[in-house]
């Protein structure tokens, strides 16, 4: 199985410290060597975009994220535990569309609040009370009464 180094997974090992990327590089080596290595204790992550990456343990803190499938396996990124799994949960790999590299995207969501206009009449109507509304004869308007007709005449 191909094992592959992404570019992000170099720049955020440089960020590390002596110690951690030491750590860092020892789990990546012992994860070429044997992926299913009890001692990395690889799982996949939950609740994120793309159920391709994996986390494996380099140290207490330190976790390699690495994207896997069958035909390979890539690393993409190093750091401490919470930062590492934010990393993976805003991102997906995908197949460029022209060259048909593949890709890490970084998926961003913003939340806004849709305001739903209301028409005026519609404003006005909601704010009168309902007994008003019934005094006025407006709750029963589009009903119609049948005056009783007499049988026979």
């Amino acid at each position: 199985m191909p094992f592959l180094l992404a570019d992000s997974f170099q720049s955020s090992l440089d960020k590390l410290n002596g110690e951690e990327q030491k750590a860092a590089k020892l789990a990546a080596f012992e994860l070429q060597i044997n992926p299913t290595n009890p001692g990395l204790q690889c799982h996949r992550l939950d609740n994120i975009k793309d159920k391709n990456f994996w986390s494996a343990r380099a140290s207490r803190d330190i976790r390699l994220i690495f994207h896997r499938v069958e035909s390979s396996l890539m690393l993409c990124y190093v750091d401490h535990h919470d930062p590492a799994y934010d990393w993976a949960s805003r991102r997906k790999i995908e197949t460029h569309p022209v060259t048909g590299a593949a890709q890490i995207v970084e998926i961003r969501e913003t939340v806004r609040e849709i305001q739903i206009p209301l028409h005026e009449e519609e404003r006005r109507v909601s704010m009168v009370p309902l007994a008003k509304v019934a005094v006025a004869g407006l709750l029963f308007a589009p009903v119609r009464l049948l005056s009783p007709r007499r049988i026979g005449a």
